[in-house]
């Protein structure tokens, strides 16, 4: 499937959405949406899959090397030292008996790397979450879904579907502008065998190879808006029916770029699947580590811990996912 393959975007939208949408699922009050799925029961079974105790970070570095090219305003972070050794040592920090320290700051977009998308940050016709009008979130924030909300929920199994590696080249990694079907990630599941099966309530990560491609070359070139792997927008009835309860890429997007309408389009696949479906779509995570190891031991479920910062109001905030094993 190419851009430009499905029907016209407006139909495709229509149809999604009224198959898809998870409005009233959890309630008129509901902040969390598919995150609903994760229950005690689940993340205790997530607990009991740590096995070797090795634990993998798959967050990129925040610094102002990131991947952003100032799209809708993003730039890379910009760390700066308000209190530094030197002051120290110069004795100008005013403290007794010798104390000393160090203090920064950082000025960042919540999104501008490693991230969760909360369920402010996308509407469909001016709706966001649970029918709600996309005016709850203003110059204050997200009064109502911020993602302040969901600081504890990103606690589950994880799954990694590495689909560079079961369809990819040699390198393990798909062209950009590779859609992701619903037939890729069943052959990855069905390559990788049964630790790959997905269940309900899992956060389901799926590596293209595109962050490790960029890497190997040197260069980040288009990572940050540009054409990219990522899941086809027919993968939504996938997306809902597994229940899953998050989903995140080591793309920028994790959708495919270019999109694969004949109209001018914008993340159609968020557009259903935040607003509608109530999914938290994550985005820049560094999953390579993580896969050399699951392609070596061939497990490929673990423990995944990836609370948010809970910045109240936020529609999006930075992690630092930890995956066990």
């Amino acid at each position: 499937m190419t851009a430009g393959a499905l029907g016209p975007i407006e139909e495709e939208l229509a149809k999604a959405r009224s198959a898809y949408r998870n409005w009233g699922r959890w309630g008129d009050d509901d902040v969390l949406g598919t995150l609903n799925f994760i229950d005690d029961a689940i993340r205790a079974h997530a607990v009991g899959l740590v096995r070797r105790g090795r634990s993998f970070s798959l967050a990129q570095e925040f610094n102002e090397s990131g991947p952003q090219r100032g799209f809708r305003g993003r730039i890379n972070p910009v760390h700066y030292m308000k209190d530094t050794g030197s002051d120290a040592a110069a004795g100008t920090q005013g403290f007794p008996h010798g104390f000393g320290g160090a203090d920064d700051h950082i000025v960042m977009p919540l999104q501008a790397s490693t991230q969760w998308d909360g369920l402010g940050h996308i509407y469909d016709n001016k709706q966001a979450w649970n029918g709600r009008p996309c005016t709850i979130v203003n110059g204050d924030g997200d009064s109502v879904t911020g993602i302040e909300h969901m600081k504890e929920a990103f606690t589950s199994r994880g799954v990694l579907l590495d689909v560079g590696r079961a369809v990819g080249d040699e390198h393990g990694e798909l062209p950009d502008g590779f859609p992701i079907l619903e037939e890729h990630l069943r052959a990855t599941i069905e390559a990788q065998g049964a630790t790959s099966s997905v269940r309900r309530g899992d956060l389901v990560l799926i590596r293209t190879g595109q962050l490790g491609r960029v890497r190997r070359l040197g260069a980040w070139g288009g990572y940050a808006a540009g054409d990219a792997p990522g899941l086809s927008f027919t993968t939504l009835g996938w997306l809902h029916r597994t229940e899953i309860a998050a989903i995140a890429s080591d793309t920028w997007g994790l959708e495919v770029r270019p999109y694969e309408f004949p109209q001018p389009a914008m993340s159609p696949l968020h557009q259903i699947a935040i607003p509608n479906m109530g999914l938290p779509l994550g985005e820049m995570w560094d999953l390579e580590a993580l896969a050399e190891d699951c392609a070596a031991d061939g497990v490929h479920e673990f423990l995944l811990v990836a609370a948010p910062l809970p910045v109240t109001g936020a529609v999006g905030a930075p992690v630092n996912p930890i995956a066990i094993k």
